[in-house]
């Protein structure tokens, strides 16, 4: 670590989230840049940490919630005005990748960032359950997230399921849009109720072919070469670790009350 950091700009920081700040701190310590990936940390203290050290030290600071980038979400985020209601799967095949960490940490973190990033709105009430089913830990999750605009966010995670489901759905005035992850593309449904009788009329955004990650790292490489703040700075990666607890807060509160044991300690999304 130490030759490395001797040898270069900036850093991806790709490892247990147990050690991101341990390592982020000696980047910045160096003047060293650091994308680091999601979750930003392993809790909020040491986001906050990180955060300051960066701005002290006027390094960039990026956090790895790739699917700000995936085309998809890119078009959507443009005709984006004043979504009321979300609808968010994201499931996949069980595998032991990364049982070191729940569920709600590894899937759902990704589209609270997404949901926080679109509300626009204050979070004012979380609500949610969860369930160990082939680990220890919470393997399946539903959360209800709730805006002081009026947004509310409905999430289901899964690591139990048979097949792998990208979708993230949301509903704004006359108008509905569906965002496939996989496929990178996005559906608009909108009701025109210029003619004597409403009519559906559907459309299909257009997309760029980027592949999602590779556009994650070339944003990085810009805000280094550039000093401009990133998509997903630090802040970014806070809000959706910060979220992320309520929302394993709400399901540890769940759980005791059914009497279902959960191996992790609240507030953590990772390993001690």
């Amino acid at each position: 670590l130490e030759e490395t950091l001797a040898a270069v700009q900036a850093v991806s920081i790709v490892i247990p989230t147990t050690e991101h700040a341990v390592v982020a701190r000696e980047a910045f310590a160096r003047g060293v840049d650091v994308l680091v990936e999601k979750p930003i940390t392993r809790t909020v203290e040491e986001a906050d940490e990180l955060i300051a050290l960066a701005e002290a030290g006027g390094r960039i600071l990026q956090v790895g919630h790739v699917e700000r980038f995936n085309p998809g979400v890119v078009a959507a985020k443009a005709i984006t005005r004043h979504p009321l209601f979300f609808e968010i799967h994201r499931l996949g095949v069980f595998s032991p990748r990364s049982l070191d960490v729940d569920v709600v940490f590894d899937l759902m973190i990704h589209d609270l960032d997404l949901v926080l990033w679109l509300a626009e709105g204050q979070v004012q009430d979380v609500r949610a359950v969860g369930l160990p089913v082939l680990s220890d830990k919470v393997d399946i999750a539903n959360a209800r997230v709730e805006f002081d605009n009026g947004a509310v966010a409905n999430l289901t995670a899964s690591r139990v399921s048979t097949e792998k489901v990208r979708k993230f759905r949301y509903f704004q005035p006359s108008e509905y849009v569906s965002i496939d992850f996989t496929r990178r593309d996005v559906l608009v449904l909108r009701v025109d109720r210029d003619g004597p009788t409403p009519r559906l009329g559907f459309r299909k955004l257009e997309t760029p072919p980027h592949e999602p990650l590779r556009a994650e790292l070339e944003a990085f490489v810009e805000s280094v070469r550039t000093r401009r703040p990133p998509l997903v700075g630090g802040r970014e990666g806070r809000e959706a670790l910060a979220l992320a607890e309520r929302v394993m807060a709400r399901i540890e509160e769940h759980a005791a009350q059914v009497g279902v044991p959960l191996a992790r300690s609240a507030g953590r999304s990772g390993e001690l």
